[in-house]
């Protein structure tokens, strides 16, 4: 029913409806357009008479019978507040983990206990028995009296002198010289190898070095079929040439020096003789 505008409210009235007010607002306009025109004016709510609409109501389940609940009595005298009291009304009381578990007490209802599983028998240490070969007997053996020693044997070349690395690559370095020829070249073939990478030595026999046991001597013998030039004591030598202790070598870019362990006042032979 249409309310035309200047129509009172008293006017209204006579024609047997309800008084309406005046539509004031945008937003009540757009609400009272939005309902259904069919339904009879005495439906029809003003904005005032609008309420919200009111919250589903959720069922709660009912409590089971064989469920305990706290007596609130109990809750009070252990000295709780209402609140307290009422949230142990609704969860019941927290269950406790006894102390044997190893828990602080103000974790013990936070942290569940944790159970130690072991698979199978725990294995027992290996007895390690000891190497003969890389390691000494547990027990030391007593020697009493002079022992004999044994000369007549060398299980490998026996040493006869030195050369000591005192320039060029390897500085510091050393090399044996053994009893009788020794090549000495680049190679790990030779009997003096000097590979500390010094690319200017002959890979093979670049010279000799020689000991003689019967008039024990020394000598240096280059290998003239070789380009490279070798020098004893800064002179290039054509031939053999006899050593003398602290003789300094030249090969390539290397430097060595001349050290005699055997000589005029010891060799080997006077220990295999006696």
């Amino acid at each position: 029913m249409a309310i035309e505008r200047g129509e009172t409210t008293a006017g209204n009235e006579a024609k047997g409806g309800k008084p309406y007010k005046f539509l004031g607002s945008l937003r009540d306009a757009l609400m009272a357009a939005g309902r259904d025109e069919t339904a009879p004016a005495a439906a029809v709510a003003t904005p005032a008479q609008v309420q919200p609409p009111a919250p589903p109501q959720i069922p709660v389940p009912a409590a089971r019978s064989d469920e305990a609940k706290p007596a609130p009595t109990v809750a009070a005298s252990e000295g709780l507040s209402a609140e307290e009291a009422a949230r142990l009304a609704r969860t019941g009381p927290e269950p406790k983990i006894p102390e044997r578990f190893g828990l602080p007490k103000e974790k013990e209802s936070d942290s569940p206990p944790t159970t130690r599983v072991i698979r199978g028998e725990p294995s027992k240490p290996r007895k390690v028995e000891p190497d003969p070969d890389t390691e000494a007997p547990s027990r030391t053996v007593l020697v009493r009296g002079k022992q004999k020693i044994d000369h007549s044997v060398f299980e490998r070349d026996p040493v006869v002198g030195f050369l000591v690395i005192v320039g060029g690559p390897g500085l510091g370095s050393y090399r044996p010289i053994f009893e009788g020829n020794n090549t000495v070249g680049r190679s790990r073939d030779n009997r003096i190898p000097l590979d500390f990478g010094d690319d200017a030595i002959s890979n093979e026999a670049q010279a000799y070095l020689r000991y003689d046991s019967t008039d024990r001597s020394f000598l240096f013998v280059p290998n003239l079929a070789k380009t490279n030039v070798v020098s004893v004591n800064d002179k290039r030598p054509a031939g053999p040439v006899p050593l003398q202790p602290m003789d300094v070598i030249t090969l390539g870019r290397t430097q060595v020096a001349f050290l005699p362990f055997c000589g005029s006042d010891f060799d080997w032979s006077e220990i295999s003789e006696a």
